[in-house]
């Protein structure tokens, strides 16, 4: 089995706040905060194991940096599916890569499980544990303590609220979607205050159940590049396959172009392009000439749903190569005018600055493989900076037997390009994880500091930065 594997082979295990020590350098100053991140905690369940690595069970980690030092706490989400499985001792919900045993007659319809594993959302009094078809979890910012489902005032039970929300740095406005099901397929789009209050939604009719992971912010623009995976529904509600399993790759339908406005949450026009398929966008804006610019990582087919749920058995044996594209379209009719390949290196995870959401950027970071890696064998093994203007990438090789988590950039000033990456890296030649801190300006220098963290923190999904 690859090393990497060894990361996620058992339940991670909890640990309430401690103090973390340094392995090496100092805390910046001016770096003052938390950095949040989730991902599955747990892939087995009794003698069960998950259907995908989608399907585990969110645990979030907090590392808190103040004038003190340091401090971290990790703990499970406990949604109501996490708390009644602990208690059987098995697995119970229907979920994005499973289904439940017995005859369909007595598993039809049931209820599938949040797991509150993919993202988080750090608001003034609240954290948010993001999952794709649910209202959030609601956890105290300090302890990590579940609070419950929290419908943001606003969502009823069948408006999940995605996990990819965008943020306006001038307004604080909060942008995010849900895909419902009932009479017909509904893409659900919200606005919500700096708190989380959903303040405005509109709803926008689908054709079939669609596959839709993220969208991006665009100065006045919110898009979506709806792939041309499509859902087949009656083996799904009938309990006779998984969400997963019912997935087609139908590349002759194309890539389907959706904008919206950003302030109505109207549609302003709807195109088709070539077929890809892509999990992530880094950034939006809308350049000179008044057209959409739109960077994002994308895979030529499907085949990246297999490599990931080949992921959660520790062992992979379908290789998928996702590389950074830019698409510069007309906002007007939904066309694609230009389309560029950035970068040929496999990678995934991009971010920007934060206060550069929806706006022209230079730096994108993200997670990348390493040299000459085996792409049907390994996860990402190192992060890199991409300069868009020098069309040139910076990279932090972990070394050996050491694997990233996304990174996550920290300005350090307001508004700054300049500043820190963080990213938790599970190490394993020893068997253990530490936070890792870089200078942004020297990516593939050797880190400004290394923290070490109590017990194995699991390979997962997204995280953010609270400043404090």
């Amino acid at each position: 089995m690859p090393t990497w594997s060894q990361a996620i082979a058992k339940p991670a295990q909890e640990f309430p706040l401690k103090p973390l020590p340094i392995l090496s350098g100092e805390i910046p100053d001016g770096l003052r905060g938390t950095l949040y991140r989730n991902g599955p905690g747990r892939l087995e369940r009794g003698s069960q194991k998950v259907g995908h690595w989608f399907d585990g069970d969110g645990s979030i980690l907090a590392i808190h940096l103040t004038e003190k030092g340091a401090e971290a706490t990790y703990r499970y989400v406990q949604t109501k599916g996490y708390q009644n499985e602990a208690e059987a001792d098995r697995f119970l919900y229907p979920n994005y890569g499973m289904t439940v045993p017995g005859p369909f007659w007595k598993t039809w319809g049931k209820e599938v499980k949040n797991a509150a594993n993919t993202s988080v959302l750090a608001l003034p009094e609240k954290l948010l544990a993001l999952w794709e078809a649910g209202n959030p979890y609601a956890l105290d910012l300090d302890d990590l303590e579940t609070q419950g489902l929290d419908n943001l005032s606003n969502l009823t039970e069948k408006q999940p609220f995605s996990a990819h929300p965008k943020i306006n740095h001038q307004t604080g406005n909060i942008y995010n979607f849900g895909i419902s099901l009932g009479a017909k397929v509904t893409l659900n789009l919200y606005k919500s205050d700096a708190t989380g209050k959903v303040i405005q939604k509109s709803d926008y009719p689908l054709e079939g159940l669609r596959l839709v992971h993220d969208f991006a912010l665009a100065g006045s623009y919110l898009v979506f590049f709806v792939p041309p995976v499509r859902i087949k529904v009656l083996p799904t509600a009938l309990g006779l396959s998984s969400l997963s399993d019912a997935m087609e790759w139908k590349p002759k339908l194309g890539t389907e172009i959706l904008i919206f406005e950003r302030d109505s949450l109207s549609l302003v026009s709807k195109g088709k392009a070539n077929p890809w398929f892509q999990w992530h966008y880094s950034n939006g804006y809308v350049n000179e000439a008044d057209n959409i610019i739109i960077e994002s990582v994308r895979y030529a087919d499907f085949a990246t749903n297999q490599n990931l749920k080949e992921v959660a058995t520790g062992k992979i044996k379908t290789p998928a190569k996702g590389t950074l594209w830019q698409v510069e379209i007309d906002p007007k009719t939904a066309t694609v005018i230009r389309e560029e390949q950035l970068l040929d290196r496999g990678s995934d995870f991009p971010i920007v600055p934060l206060h550069q959401t929806g706006e022209n950027w230079r730096y994108t970071y993200l997670s990348v493989h390493r040299d000459n890696a085996d792409l049907s064998q390994e996860i990402f093994g190192a992060i890199a900076r991409y300069d868009r203007q020098l069309k040139t990438i910076t990279v932090a090789d972990m070394g050996e037997n050491r694997y990233p988590s996304e990174p996550i950039f920290v300005p350090n000033h307001p508004d700054s390009e300049q500043g820190w990456v963080l990213t938790v890296v599970y190490d394993g030649n020893k068997h253990n994880s530490e936070l890792r801190i870089y200078d942004s300006e020297g990516l593939e220098n050797s880190p400004v500091c290394r923290l070490g963290l109590p017990s194995v923190i699991p390979i997962g999904f997204h995280g953010t930065w609270k400043q404090a």
